[in-house]
């Protein structure tokens, strides 16, 4: 059994969960949910980021405490994960002692190894992003004006104050080697072609403490001033393990697949790297930075009234027909637009019109022709075979296609197995068999098809982990299937369903949207 660690950003509470926060952790979850079931000993770990400025600047202006604020937050985030299915084997909290007592043990190890030192920071600072930027900088970006935040487009404000500082600097060569030595460290390409421009163009050290507010972790021996939020928010993904000595860290880190939104690619694949080897620790395996989404053609904003608030579109949608849309409608890396008749016609096309159809009506024929028994297969001609083939093709390129996070290939790819079971359907014709009396091809074919059901609901189920127990439920006569009990070195090869084994009459799993 060998262990996989999974981890989504850790989310800002100064502000509500939306379509975005979704999006990461569905795919964090299906990668989780898929290692499960191939056999790996899974950690997942997602959570929500509560110190900084902003948040304090929000706490202020509802006039409530900063943990008020964030303990809302976070209540929301927890009862709407189950909702959508997240299987998450850990929430962290940035306010929580652990967290607190690891992210001073890091501080500590930073300074005990002489990679940081006490300086005056005098620049420029943006709040929504928490991100440090030099007049140069600003200068050379293509923003509204010089005193424009270059990611956000929002106002930054000068910072002269005291500060500690990260010799980030010292870690460029280090930080170039490491990508061009580790391809599948950043992805997609384009972003790691992004990381190796940004670096290659000349690191600064990093101021990393603030005295300006007090919303944070105190730097270590010095009270006045807190520990910058970046610094606290990155060292999450180990704290969560018990860093520096919990049993957990030593098992799970470094990270397999560490899944961003492209906005905060900076900080995860050029400030994070550079702390950890600081630190004298090994870096994550892969970081992966998603693009964003549009509604309707539109950028979200709350000006616009467009912003997908995960409630309302629950309240439209099964939990499940969104993990589908969102992983299937783009290549994971690439921006997207979400389009209820996008969803919709994805919807009615590939689950209603292939899956469902395929479902029904193999298990309306295993009915009306053996009464729902499933019969022993007779001769298999090279069409049975064909399909076997693609069936098996299908386990393995999954397999690897999901280890690179192609989660739209292998939707797809599975999809194509569908169409072959319909085509299949459609090239034998079972009720022209049964009516020549053909019975041995037809018990031949029934137990084809039952079975590519079978094993297509299996690969399905990291996907859609409701649906597919409705619909292994129908297949293996099982009021209550555990989707996520399920191992593929126990049901993944062709022909176990044996012979003689009845599954239930067929009820629609995906009845066609209007």
């Amino acid at each position: 059994m060998q262990p996989y660690y999974v981890t989504t950003p850790i989310y800002y509470v100064n502000d509500e969960p939306h379509l975005g926060h979704m999006y990461t952790t569905i795919a964090a979850d299906v990668l989780a949910r898929h290692r499960r079931m191939s056999g790996d000993d899974v950690f997942f770990l997602t959570g929500v980021d509560e110190h900084g400025q902003k948040v304090e600047e929000a706490a202020n202006a509802r006039n409530i405490a900063p943990i008020e604020l964030a303990d809302q937050v976070v209540q929301r985030y927890e009862s709407l994960w189950p909702e959508l299915s997240i299987s998450h084997d850990d929430f962290i909290r940035t306010t929580s002692e652990r967290h607190k007592d690891g992210v001073k043990a890091m501080w500590q190890r930073l300074n005990d190894n002489g990679s940081i030192y006490k300086g005056f920071y005098e620049d420029w600072y943006c709040v929504p992003c928490e991100s440090y930027w030099t007049e140069t900088q600003l200068k050379d970006a293509e923003t509204f004006e010089s005193t424009t935040c270059p990611d956000c487009k929002r106002t930054v404000e000068k910072i002269q104050e005291e500060s500690y500082f990260f010799k980030l600097s010292e870690f460029q060569d280090q930080i170039i080697e490491h990508i061009n030595n580790n391809p599948d460290f950043i992805a997609p390409e384009s972003r790691k072609n992004e990381v190796l421009r940004f670096v290659e163009g000349g690191l600064r050290d990093l101021s990393i403490s603030r005295t300006t507010f007090a919303w944070g972790i105190p730097v270590p021996d010095d009270d006045a001033h807190v520990i910058y939020v970046w610094v606290d928010a990155l060292s999450n993904y180990i704290t969560a393990l018990g860093f520096p000595d919990g049993e957990n860290m030593q098992k799970f880190w470094p990270a397999d697949v560490q899944l961003i939104g492209k906005d905060i690619l900076r900080f995860h694949a050029v400030y994070w790297p550079a702390m950890l080897l600081a630190a004298n620790l090994p870096l994550p395996k892969r970081v992966f930075a998603h693009g964003w989404w549009t509604v309707e053609g539109e950028k979200m904003s709350k000006s616009k009234g467009n912003a997908l608030r995960p409630a309302d579109l629950l309240e439209k949608y099964e939990a499940d027909t969104l993990r589908y849309f969102l992983l299937r409608e783009v290549p994971f890396g690439s921006d997207g637009d979400f389009s209820e008749s996008a969803l919709k016609q994805r919807y009615n096309s590939e689950l209603a019109n292939d899956v469902g159809n395929l479902l029904n009506r193999s298990l309306s024929m295993l009915q009306k022709y053996r009464g729902g028994v499933l019969p022993a297969v007779q001769e298999e001609t090279d069409m049975d075979r064909a399909l076997i083939a693609d069936v098996e093709g299908m386990q393995r390129d999954v397999e690897e296609l999901l280890s690179r996070q192609a989660f739209h290939l292998a939707i797809e790819r599975i999809s194509m197995v569908v169409r072959h079971g319909n085509r299949y359907v459609e090239d034998n014709a079972p009720w022209a068999l049964a009516k020549e009396g053909n019975e041995a091809r037809l018990d031949t074919v029934l137990y084809h098809l039952v079975e590519t059901l079978r094993l297509v609901a299996v690969q399905l189920s990291p996907f859609m982990p409701t649906k597919m127990a409705q619909m292994l439920g129908q297949i293996l006569s099982e009021d209550d299937v555990d989707t996520s009990a399920i191992r593929l070195r126990e049901v993944a090869g062709w022909g176990l369903l044996p012979a003689g084994h009845t599954c239930q009459k067929p009820s629609p799993v995906f009845p066609r949207m209007e």
